[in-house]
């Protein structure tokens, strides 16, 4: 392929390349800005509340396992 054609082409593919990256999020959770953004689910009031209750039940859970391999260690052999 000529260069002619070559190197035009190229500047449009970089070109494009750099306005999609202006618009795709960064990183994760993230948000664009304008018509292409919207709220990750994981930062929306019902999940951060379903996540909250999550933990607090696999830190009851953690806690009771605790409590269970502390009693049967203190147990009389």
């Amino acid at each position: 392929m000529p260069d002619r054609i070559f190197m035009p082409l190229m500047g449009l593919v970089a070109a494009a390349l750099i306005a999609f990256s202006l618009v795709w999020p960064q990183g994760e959770g993230d948000r664009s800005w304008g018509p292409f953004g919207h709220t990750p689910v994981q930062q929306t009031p019902e999940m951060k509340a379903r996540i909250q209750r999550e933990k607090d039940a696999a830190a009851r859970r953690d806690a009771a396992a605790k409590k269970a391999v502390e009693a049967v260690g203190q147990m009389p052999q």
